[in-house]
């Protein structure tokens, strides 16, 4: 994912990761854990809900935490996943003759390994459904663990079919989050919540026959996870990705609802009524393109931050800081120092 790529320029809230950063705490030391956040540039002090993460600084998390915790899901499950483990499964997958055999290859490797759920594959003429179902009904599912499990899953199809695969349906078994809206990130669908398992759905009719995977590309697949597999890059998961990528490619600033409805050939009435479903609306997914343009100039940019407040509509420098601190907590400069850290000292160049 590149800089002129409007998803890459994607930010969650911490709400999205803090079911993560709970179990990662169970893995490791407090000093350990303020070591992991301040060298993937995450604060290390309790994050609002509200605040915004990048999709860099989760990648970054996931591939210091992994080797740290010597646990490849990172305490998201009850017992510990193995160095090596996920390199065996992508190994196991690279066979797989279809991509519904690569998904019962999925589910029984998982059943070896896993002792608090088992996956479940349902395989019918038009349609495969993959669920987690707990062992123990009183078993609660783990937000971000169960979030993982089924993107691997749908990742994994991706990578070897060749393209992103397409899903019917993502459910998930606990009540509807604050930040639902996250979900439009990872899964090219709408997601269900309070559901009676976790699971994920696709028209086997859409299937497409796996590519023969040679050992370099699933080094690189590995080498580059969880990228490839949270993140698979689709341009049109939801309406919000589908308006967002259209104004990343118009003047954003001064685009309004008609001319994106046009572009996408409805009526902004239709437009708009479909953003409502998805639960956002055109001046949130706006406001929320400028914010991520705003952290991503100040990431990897080298702009002052007066230019980049200019550039990014402000009126006044003083009301971009207040905007930037509401989202994220920190000030302009302070984050452009931590960023700055974190990628020397974990050797990321700044693409």
């Amino acid at each position: 994912m590149t800089s002129h790529d409007p998803v890459s320029l994607t930010t969650v809230s911490a709400g999205f990761i803090q079911d993560w950063l709970d179990a990662l705490k169970l893995r490791c030391s407090p000093e350990a854990m303020v070591s992991l956040l301040q060298q993937s540039g995450l604060q290390t002090s309790p994050m609002a809900p509200n605040q915004r993460v990048t999709l860099n600084e989760i990648a970054r998390l996931y591939q210091l935490a992994a080797p740290e915790t010597g646990d490849e899901m990172m305490g998201l499950w009850s017992r510990p996943i193995r160095r090596r483990a996920l390199q065996h499964l992508v190994t196991v997958q690279r066979e797989a003759s279809s991509l519904t055999s690569a998904l019962y290859r999925f589910s029984t490797y998982w059943n070896l390994i896993l002792d608090d759920f088992r996956l479940e594959l349902r395989n019918e003429a038009d349609e495969v459904e993959l669920s987690l179902i707990p062992y123990d009904r009183e078993t609660r599912p783990q937000r971000f663990g169960h979030l993982l499990m089924l993107k691997l899953a749908h990742g994994l199809l991706s990578w070897l079919g060749g393209a992103e695969t397409p899903v019917k349906a993502v459910r998930f078994a606990f009540p509807r989050p604050d930040f639902a809206a996250d979900y439009a990130v990872v899964f090219p669908c709408a997601v269900v919540f309070d559901a009676p398992n976790s699971s994920i759905l696709f028209d086997s009719r859409q299937f497409t026959n796996p590519i023969t995977r040679s050992p370099a590309e699933a080094a690189v697949f590995l080498e580059r996870a969880p990228l490839d597999w949270i993140f698979t890059g689709s341009r049109a998961h939801t309406y919000s990705l589908r308006v967002r990528a259209f104004l990343y490619g118009a003047s954003w600033q001064t685009c309004q609802l008609p001319d994106v409805a046009q572009a996408l050939k409805m009526t902004p009435r239709t437009l708009n009524r479909r953003l409502n479903r998805e639960g956002t609306s055109f001046q949130d997914i706006k406001d929320a393109l400028r914010r991520d343009i705003a952290i991503r100039a100040l990431r990897n940019g080298t702009d002052s931050i007066e230019q980049i407040a200019f550039d990014t509509g402000f009126s006044a420098p003083a009301n971009f800081h207040r905007a930037f601190r509401k989202w994220t907590n920190r000030t302009p400069g302070s984050y452009r120092v931590s960023s700055n850290h974190a990628m020397s000292a974990t050797g990321v160049s700044k693409t």
